[in-house]
């Protein structure tokens, strides 16, 4: 084994654990993501610090809580990362994709940046030409987006769901698969190498070529999420205000509906699952383009996502809330050279950005005493590791969150989830062993009473030991 090894960060936008076949979904078509399921170890209670993309990404690169970094929300600013330490410690640092710093084209720490952000960006008051504009324009091509969907007839009915009808190379998650495989097979073989790989999707708009959406079309078991008039009724108002603004306002190219007939879900889940199998096909070619140059021979793969996606589940669209489908996301990590064991699962809870000093442990780095994040190399080595007794989930009032909430803080445990929603009398409150889908909210019953009680105070004293321990972290940013 080499001192430092080369350490690929493999990134996807709004993936669900459940849409890989390995992890316990047999529907889905995913042999690359499968193997290394297989091979590496499956972090299966890995939840996200932010319910959105900009948040969630601040607050992994960082090492730090959303409330700690000041990025709540996507369109705030952020670029400070934690890369900039591999960088100076002698490794080669190269993003192809998205990272979705503000502004987009900092450099974060990386030598190179190959930028490709969201497949859609119409009227976001954030112009830019990435290299996948670039790419369509040198073809003479312009990308499908909002302005153009906006003109099918059957616009509002699709619920995000398109084909994509320019080549497939041109289509985001082809283009930087490729334009990865492409560094890894030009530029002169560096190690140690510090890769950052972003597909764009499976975010929508949910825009596969047809090819790969079809034999899920065909399918007639997928488990469509069939919410109750009951569950519906029960929603905290949050979230009814958000299915109805999902309606009338077209965030990234998706129209909701508030009844959507079984039909519309099929398609919905087809085209989304689509995506993740073109997603993982580039995954198997990058993979072997690596293992061609060398790379692999000592290497920590990580695959992972910023969030999950509801899919019609709750009655909601996309993320923006905390349900286990957004906020626990796939997560595996695989040794190449045995630096771990492999074929196992850590089932512990742990957060997204616990990644971030595992990654700088492995590099032979001391991550920060600030870091709120907590290193994960114990567990993957079977060391002694105690798993997190709460993970927490922060999100600011975004484009999507329509009602008077101006701030919603989760705080989950292995059995129990509470949601905080400031401005609202009400909240969540979720018995996850005996109602895994969360759908009986438990938050006005006096039997659990004691149980919300405890669980406030467990965010009551998790945000003042946070602004405790990054009291210097702060005021540095001032």
């Amino acid at each position: 084994m080499a001192e430092r090894p080369n350490i690929i960060l493999i990134m996807t936008d709004q993936q669900r654990y459940d849409s890989i076949s390995a992890l316990g979904f047999p529907y889905a078509v995913t042999p690359n993501i499968d193997a290394l399921v297989e091979k590496g170890v499956a972090l299966t209670n890995c939840h996200v610090n932010a319910p959105s993309c900009v948040p969630s990404r601040a607050s992994l690169f960082s090492g730090y809580y959303p409330h700690t970094t000041g990025v709540l929300a996507n369109g705030q600013a952020w670029q400070r990362t934690w890369v900039e330490q591999l960088r100076d410690a002698g490794y080669r640092c190269v993003n192809v994709g998205k990272m979705h710093t503000i502004p987009y084209n900092s450099d974060s720490g990386f030598h190179e940046r190959y930028v490709v952000e969201n497949k859609d960006r119409y009227m976001e008051g954030r112009w830019y030409f990435d290299e996948w504009d670039k790419a369509l324009a040198a073809n003479g091509l312009v990308k499908q987006q909002r302005e153009h969907y906006r003109k099918l007839d059957d616009y509002r009915d699709r619920l995000g769901c398109f084909d994509w009808k320019l080549p497939e190379a041109l289509h985001s998650d082809a283009f930087v698969g490729n334009m990865a495989k492409w560094w890894v097979e030009t530029y002169p073989t560096t190690e140690p190498l510090f890769l950052q790989v972003g597909f764009p999707g499976p975010h929508p708009p949910f825009d596969p070529p047809a090819r790969y959406a079809e034999p899920y079309l065909r399918r007639n078991d997928l488990p469509l999420p069939r919410p109750t008039k009951e569950e519906l009724r029960s929603l905290h108002q949050e979230l009814k205000d958000k299915r109805q603004h999902d309606v009338e306002v077209d965030h990234d190219s998706v129209v909701w509906s508030l009844d959507p007939s079984e039909d519309q879900m099929q398609r919905l889940w087809a085209h989304y699952l689509g995506n993740v199998t073109l997603i993982d096909e580039k995954v198997g070619e990058l993979l072997g383009s690596l293992l061609e140059r060398g790379y692999l021979e000592d290497a920590i793969v990580i695959f992972t996502s910023d969030h999950g996606e509801c899919l019609g589940e709750h009655g909601l669209i996309q993320k923006w809330s905390m349900y286990d489908v957004v906020t626990r996301v796939p997560t595996v990590i695989w040794s190449t050279a045995g630096r771990f064991e492999g074929g196992r699962s850590v089932d512990g809870l742990c957060q997204l950005f616990d990644l971030g000093p595992t990654i700088l442990e492995y590099a032979g780095i001391v991550p920060p005493k600030t870091f709120e994040a907590k290193s994960l190399k114990p567990a993957l080595e079977g060391k002694d590791w105690t798993p997190r007794a709460h993970v927490f989930c922060e999100q600011i009032g975004d484009v999507a969150m329509a009602g008077g909430v101006e701030f919603m803080t989760g705080v989950r445990s292995d059995r129990w989830k509470l949601v905080h929603f400031k401005g609202s009398e009400d909240g969540q409150l979720f018995d996850l062993e005996n109602d895994p889908k969360e759908v009986r909210n438990l938050w006005s019953d006096p039997a659990h009473a004691e149980r919300k009680r405890e669980l406030l105070d467990v965010m009551r004293d998790w945000l003042i030991e946070s602004n405790f321990k990054t009291r210097d972290v702060m005021a540095g940013a001032r």
